[in-house]
C-alpha cells in the first residue's frame, strides 16, 4: 500500500476551467499558481479592519453584501480597505453575481500580485460548488493495490494477494453488466467525513491485466457503458485463497469493518477454491450490502424466527 497524506494543491487554472470564470486581473503565470485549503473567506470583518484568526490561504470571495459596505466607503477608504487585505498575500479573489471590480482593487491587485475573478453565479451557490469541488481535489489519500468495480449502484473494492482472481472477477462483472473503475491501483480519497471515493490513476485508466492475456482496455471491448471514473466504496471485500481448517463466516450477523483514512467500510472476507462462481458470490454480496443500509439484515431476520420459533 503507498499511503499519501501530504497536502494537496491545484492549480487556479483547473478552478478557472470548471467554473468558468471570467478573469478581470491576472498576473503573469497566474494560471499555474496554485490553492491548497478547502476553505473559503468572505471578508466582512477584515474589510473593516479586523484580522483575528484570519487564515491567508483560503481564497476569498466578494458577495453583494461586502460590495454594498465596499460602496458605502469613500476611494481612499477602498484602497486602504483592499491595501490591508490584499497584503496578506491571499491566494486570489471571487466577485460573484457579476458584481463591478472597484478600479481602486485592480490597482491593488497588480501591487501584491493577485487574480481576481468573476462569476455570474450567486454568492452561496458559488461557493456551494467551489467547496465541494475542492473536497474531492485536496482530499486526503492513499493508493491501494486492488480492483474497484460497481455491482448493481454499490461500490466494491476488491482486495487480495496478486494471482488470487480480482481481476479475472472483475471481467466476469463487466460481462454481466456491472462497470470498471479501477485495476490493479486504486486511488482512494476521503471527500467527506462519511465517503471514500476511487477511481483509477488516469495513465492505467479502463485498462486491465489478465494473466495469459495481457493488457485489454476494457472501455474498447465492452463499451462505454462498461467504465467509470470514480465510485463512492461501500463494500470492501478481501479474496483469500481457500485454507482447509480454517472457519469462515457462515451467519453474516455481525458486520465487520474496515478502516480506510479513518472511515469505517463494511469488509467481508471470501475463500476462493476452483468451482466458486465469484462472480455471482459479488452480486448476492453487493445486494444484500444495499439491503442492509436500507435496514433489511438476513442474517438476524433468521436469528429472529429461530428464536420465536424455540420460545414457541
Amino acid at each position: 500500500m503507498d499511503s499519501n497524506f501530504g497536502s494537496y494543491t491545484i492549480k487556479l487554472k483547473e478552478i478557472i476551467k470548471e467554473f468558468s470564470l471570467e478573469v478581470v486581473y491576472g498576473p503573469d503565470g497566474y494560471e499555474h499558481m496554485e490553492l491548497a485549503s478547502m476553505d473559503l473567506n468572505r471578508p466582512g470583518l477584515q474589510l473593516s479592519g479586523f484580522f483575528d484568526a484570519f487564515d491567508n490561504k483560503r481564497a476569498v470571495i466578494i458577495g453583494r453584501v461586502e460590495t454594498n459596505f465596499l460602496n458605502s466607503l469613500s476611494v481612499e477608504e477602498r484602497s486602504s480597505r483592499f491595501e490591508a487585505l490584499l497584503e496578506k498575500k491571499i491566494p486570489f479573489m471571487v466577485f460573484t453575481r457579476g458584481l463591478d471590480v472597484h478600479p481602486e482593487l485592480i490597482e491593488v491587485a497588480k501591487k501584491y500580485n493577485t487574480p481576481i475573478f468573476r462569476t455570474q453565479l450567486i454568492t452561496s451557490n458559488f461557493m456551494a460548488a467551489l467547496i465541494s469541488f475542492l473536497n474531492v481535489q485536496l482530499a486526503p489519500r492513499i493508493t491501494r493495490h486492488g480492483v474497484l468495480v460497481e455491482i448493481y449502484g454499490e461500490g466494491v473494492l476488491l482486495l487480495g494477494e496478486s494471482g488470487v482472481g480480482k481481476s479475472e472477477t472483475a471481467i466476469e462483472l463487466v460481462k454481466r453488466g456491472h462497470r470498471l473503475i479501477a485495476d490493479d491501483a486504486v486511488e482512494l480519497k476521503r471527500v467527506s467525513s462519511k465517503s471514500i471515493v476511487g477511481t483509477a490513476p488516469e495513465v492505467i485508466r479502463h485498462f486491465i491485466e489478465l494473466r495469459g492475456i495481457g493488457v485489454v482496455d476494457v472501455r474498447r471491448i465492452f463499451g462505454m457503458g462498461s467504465v467509470k471514473l470514480t465510485e463512492k466504496v461501500d463494500l470492501v471485500i478481501n479474496l483469500e485463497i481457500w485454507q482447509d481448517g480454517k472457519q469462515y463466516d457462515r451467519f453474516g450477523a455481525d458486520t465487520q469493518y474496515m478502516e480506510i483514512l479513518g472511515i469505517k467500510i463494511p469488509s467481508l472476507t471470501i475463500p476462493v477454491k476452483p468451482g466458486r462462481n465469484l462472480a455471482v458470490i459479488l452480486e448476492v454480496a453487493a445486494m444484500n450490502n444495499r439491503h442492509k443500509k436500507m435496514g433489511y439484515n438476513a442474517a438476524q431476520d433468521l436469528a429472529d424466527r429461530l428464536s420465536n420459533s424455540f420460545f414457541d
